[in-house]
């Protein structure tokens, strides 16, 4: 259905998300410990994400290569200097690693973004992976039954980002009614509109979430949790209620309740 995430797109992006989990843990493990982390499934979940990237993109394994060594060259070199190259040499290595996995990480992440391009809802899928500080809607906040195009909402530091998946010109009346819809509810919180997709002026799918984390800061953290709770109050993406039936006296859908 339309006002549903495409499921490949949302499974592709869940990984992304558990990948990320995964690397910051790391991290956080070596800082307490000081000592390298020889867990087998967080290595094996580093070779997934590898080979993934390699068969995307053959030239990536080479350009980390190159990280790795040219640090390690540059840093022997230094050390030479210095009267100590082997420690350099190490700490160039270590920097070397360091560089070559982030760059997997992010040529992953793009590879896995250009998987699910084109797809419904995969707007939505790339907006999960804001991060901290940042409330995305998963379902679509406007939906055109005969197009599929799609708006998202994302609440941040910058205010509210709305993000459409269509053409340009084709999506523009429904991301104006989203808009205005919001204004009502918040007056004083900047709406932004970002076009998401392939063609000229439109912002690609990976670079959606740089491009909205980019945007000047408008509210403070506490005002994120206050819109949130003030849009909830909105029901945008709902079709309209039949004439001749009283909202009063509907009753609610109970399995749509059992499944939130």
């Amino acid at each position: 259905m339309a006002n549903k995430l495409d499921d490949t797109a949302k499974a592709e992006i869940a990984r992304l998300r558990a990948q990320e989990k995964a690397e910051k843990q790391a991290v956080k493990d070596a800082k307490k410990s000081g000592k390298k982390d020889k867990g087998p499934g967080r290595m094996g979940q580093i070779k997934q994400v590898f080979d993934m990237t390699r068969k995307a993109e053959p030239a990536v394994p080479w350009v980390m290569l190159a990280m790795f060594l040219g640090l390690g060259l540059i840093g022997f070199a230094a050390g030479w200097f210095l009267g100590n190259p082997i420690t350099f040499a190490i700490l160039g290595l270590v920097i070397g690693l360091f560089l070559a996995l982030l760059y997997m990480n992010r040529r992953a992440e793009r590879a896995a973004f250009a998987q699910i391009a084109g797809r419904p809802g995969a707007v939505g899928a790339a907006l999960s992976t804001m991060g901290r500080g940042w409330i995305v809607k998963e379902e679509p906040v406007a939906i055109s039954p005969r197009t599929q195009d799609l708006v998202f909402l994302a609440i941040g530091r910058p205010g509210v980002v709305l993000v459409a998946e269509g053409p340009t010109s084709r999506v523009r009346p429904l991301v104006e009614g989203a808009k205005r819809d919001i204004q009502r509810a918040v007056k004083n919180v900047p709406v932004t509109v970002i076009n998401a997709g392939e063609h000229e002026g439109q912002v690609e799918l990976h670079r959606v979430r740089k491009e909205a984390k980019a945007l000047k800061k408008a509210i403070s953290r506490q005002e994120i949790t206050a819109v949130d709770q003030r849009l909830n109050t909105l029901r945008m993406s709902a079709p309209p209620i039949p004439k001749g039936i009283d909202p009063n006296r509907m009753r609610p859908n109970r399995k749509a309740m059992r499944g939130r």
